[in-house]
């Protein structure tokens, strides 16, 4: 697998793209190194897992408690940003671990150099976005509140745009391992809500409301990401547990709209593949 010139956007990223920021969104976070997906029913198991993980990460307690505040909201995005970063590379580091039996960690160098960067963007691009904000609430000056508010409408949609595809790819962990997004999300759903029910904070929600709001979005997402393993085992013969060096050839993936489709070229992680 060798990384080519201008292979992270794939080429796609123009001036005049600079204006819509939900399409620069998909070009750096869905870079074009991740691989296309199998067929279109894991596609909508992992729309519907993005749901769910939206539920989980925002919280509908927050809505029942009378809306959101946007500091509440920037210190949750940064309590998820510490919590990626801390979570998706000891999750994944404990996947290499199991999979030393059937494979090396040098086979898998270069997805994982990219995953990481791909998670360092994004909490740069959280950290940056929370910064902007509160140096603008902080100024008294009128004209720079007007100046910056454009950058920071433009940064919102960026991030949230941004959040998206990171949520579905999970920081482009499929090139890794087709299984792993399911599984980083399943984690990363349940350690969101683990505090709460050890703690019992159930932000102001009757018992009955609280546990449902607080269970409901990791159950939801386990159930999707199972359901995700489960299609990508019987049908493609996938499985978490086997380090993808060792898994069987992949058949061809479901081409990007409007594109030729170019069937892959053996197994990327055997060498001469």
């Amino acid at each position: 697998m060798t990384r080519t010139s201008g292979s992270w956007t794939g080429g796609t990223l123009r001036v005049r793209t600079f204006l819509k920021p939900h399409h620069v969104a998909r070009a750096v976070f869905h870079p074009a190194w991740i691989p296309q997906p199998l067929d279109p029913s894991i596609e909508r198991l992992k729309r519907f897992r993005v749901i769910a993980g939206a539920v989980a990460s925002v919280g509908v307690y927050t809505v029942l408690e009378g809306g959101f505040e946007i500091t509440e909201l920037l210190e949750n995005a940064l309590t998820a940003s510490a919590v990626l970063l801390l979570l998706t590379p000891l999750t994944v580091g404990v996947m290499l671990f199991v999979w030393r039996r059937t494979g090396t960690v040098r086979q898998l160098r270069v997805p994982l150099l990219n995953s990481l960067k791909l998670l360092l963007l994004f909490i740069g691009c959280v950290v940056a976005t929370v910064v902007l904000v509160q140096w603008t609430n902080g100024s008294n000056s009128m004209f720079t509140v007007m100046g910056v508010g454009l950058t920071m409408m433009w940064m919102a949609v960026f991030l949230v745009s941004g959040a998206i595809r990171v949520s579905g790819n999970f920081f482009g962990t499929a090139a890794v391992h087709r299984c792993l997004p399911a599984l980083l999300a399943t984690v990363t759903s349940w350690l969101m809500a683990i505090p709460d029910l050890v703690t019992g904070d159930l932000h102001g929600l009757s018992l009955t409301l609280g546990i449902v709001f607080i269970l409901g979005a990791p159950v939801t997402v386990t159930v999707i990401a199972l359901a995700e393993a489960g299609r990508l085992k019987r049908r493609y013969g996938i499985r978490l547990g086997v380090h993808p060096a060792s898994l069987p050839p992949m058949p061809p993936a479901m081409p990007p709209t409007g594109l030729p489709h170019v069937p892959p070229q053996g197994n990327p992680y055997v060498r001469g593949g």
